[in-house]
């Protein structure tokens, strides 16, 4: 990545505070999936990757669930680029995306089963979604 600092001290003080872990996306998952009375591990550490976790995961079962922020993983739909620094922001970014697609061909290629979403999907269709999943996954 280039050397590029911030654009300002106020930029970098903001980014920093952005929670990588238990985002309200993330909390709202998990409060159903654990009134549905499944029982999961939270930020579990991906096998063979240092300083990569799983947001959710069932390591007996090997699923792997990911809840993206929009910014910080280039949603499609709502993605932005910042125009300060934006060599350097395209760059964090895009390499933020690879990293994605090698954890989870990573994850897949151990057997495990890998769900990504995205943090403007309603929480109770990405419950279900894993619910479902999880449910087939016990049955064989």
């Amino acid at each position: 990545m280039s050397d590029a600092a911030p654009s300002s001290p106020d930029v970098s003080a903001r980014m920093s505070r952005q929670p990588s872990r238990d985002t309200g996306p993330e909390m709202a998952v998990r409060r159903l999936l654990h009134r549905a009375g499944l029982r999961y591990r939270v930020n579990v550490p991906v096998p063979g990757m240092p300083r990569r976790t799983i947001d959710i995961a069932w390591r007996g079962a090997k699923i792997a669930v990911f809840l993206d922020g929009c910014f910080w993983h280039g949603c499609p739909e709502h993605a932005t680029r910042p125009k300060a620094n934006a060599e350097w922001w395209r760059t964090k970014l895009e390499r933020n995306m690879a990293r994605d697609r090698e954890t989870s061909a990573h994850l897949e290629a151990a057997g495990w089963t890998v769900l990504r979403f995205w943090e403007h999907e309603e929480a109770a269709t990405i419950a279900n979604t894993v619910r479902i999943v999880r449910q087939n996954t016990r049955r064989r």
